[in-house]
């Protein structure tokens, strides 16, 4: 039953994740990891580096905002307020990244405010030994803005 039942939670993990999406983005595969450099940050629109969940970070929200296409917009934009967009961040300063082109290697992850612990990202109140769990990360903090509103 055990097997049975981890077996199934495999399937539906592998279903409802979208590693499709990091090929969407410039560097998709090659996000930063900025709590266990040199790792790479998987699920780039949410708060765990590991796992695909509902919680999305600030990128995640603006992606989704931007019906999950990169383009001028969303590359334009510094979704994590850290003073760099997210062009920057992910290898396409220049926003002229098409799937499937290489890009500049990234130096930084656009929806995780770094470097982590600064004043200037204290907004956020992400840490890397709580990730999606830290307390008062959805209370009462107020994301930047969604594209378009």
């Amino acid at each position: 039953m055990i097997k049975v039942c981890a077996v199934l939670l495999t399937i539906i993990t592998l279903v409802l994740s979208r590693p499709d999406f990091r090929d969407k983005i410039p560097s998709g595969y090659r996000v930063p990891n900025p709590c266990r450099i040199p790792a790479t940050w998987n699920p780039v629109g949410h708060y765990n580096p590991e796992h695909f969940t509902s919680i999305k970070n600030p990128f995640g929200l603006d992606f989704r905002d931007n019906d999950f296409k990169w383009n001028a917009t969303l590359c334009k934009k510094d979704s994590d307020r850290d003073g760099m967009t997210n062009g920057d961040e992910l290898g396409d300063p220049d926003c002229k990244w098409r799937p499937g082109q290489q890009t500049y290697n990234p130096v930084g992850h656009p929806g995780i405010c770094e470097p982590i612990g600064d004043p200037s990202c204290l907004y956020q109140r992400f840490k890397c030994d709580c990730m999606e769990n830290c307390d008062g990360l959805y209370g009462d903090i107020t994301y930047p803005g969604s594209i378009g509103k």
